[in-house]
């Protein structure tokens, strides 16, 4: 039977106070049946060849809270990152881009890190991005946006659960691919080209799972309210 994405999303929305829904985001071979392009203009080449229809595959996260849609690897051209942990260019295909050389220049990261990121394992010619509560499709991951507090009742939940630092976007890729629940704090380069808020960290929930995270966090935010009440009441000796 196919998981009721509407409850699971209004679940997590009520048992982690979010403020923003979660994002259901499917890689496949073919676009969903009546689900739209992403339509917004390709952008100029930069010198070195690459463009996009967005900044980075991380922006993707950020429209799909407005609307279902579907990508193709293109939409992605512009940030090497995205493109290696989507799956879309390895290492030696982007190697010689402009934004590699400047994160490497800079040290945000080195070359010898590049090769131990998760990365989707397969090309698909799709990824499909969406309100999970819309989702026309059973998503491979579910995305969340997070603040400290909303990923302390998660962990709770999945203590087991990764955080990991940047790039923020191959916590995607370790939850496709390892079906790990994984947290990320963060990476400049994502949070300039999302514009994504100072108190905000993300996580990728395997699709599979989900279920299984929603009833672990139902528990857990049973437990974290008792100790809340009880915290809240011997605190009151102190006033």
């Amino acid at each position: 039977m196919r998981p009721d994405y509407k409850d699971a999303s209004a679940a997590l929305t009520s048992l982690l106070n979010l403020d923003v829904a979660p994002l259901a985001i499917t890689f496949g071979d073919g676009a969903p049946d009546g689900v739209p392009a992403f339509d917004e203009p390709m952008s100029e080449p930069a010198d070195d060849g690459r463009a996009g229809r967005v900044s980075a595959s991380c922006v993707f996260w950020m429209k799909g809270v407005e609307r279902t849609f579907t990508t193709v690897p293109e939409d992605h051209g512009n940030c090497s990152v995205g493109r290696m942990t989507h799956g879309f260019a390895s290492l030696q295909d982007v190697a010689r881009n402009d934004d590699v050389g400047a994160l490497l220049g800079a040290g945000w990261i080195g070359r010898d890190d590049v090769p131990r990121l998760p990365v989707v394992s397969t090309r698909h010619a799709h990824v499909t991005y969406g309100p999970l509560e819309d989702s026309p499709v059973d998503p491979d991951v579910v995305f969340l946006r997070l603040n400290p507090k909303q990923l302390m009742v998660l962990n709770d939940a999945v203590p087991e659960m990764a955080i990991e630092g940047k790039p923020q976007c191959h916590i995607v890729a370790m939850a496709k691919e390892h079906n790990k629940v994984a947290a990320s704090i963060g990476c400049m380069l994502s949070r300039v080209r999302t514009e994504m808020a100072s108190d905000e960290m993300s996580c990728a929930i395997p699709g599979p799972a989900l279920g299984e995270v929603v009833d672990k966090l139902r528990s857990a935010r049973s437990i974290d309210d008792s100790v809340a009440a009880y915290a809240a009441q011997d605190k009151r000796r102190f006033r």
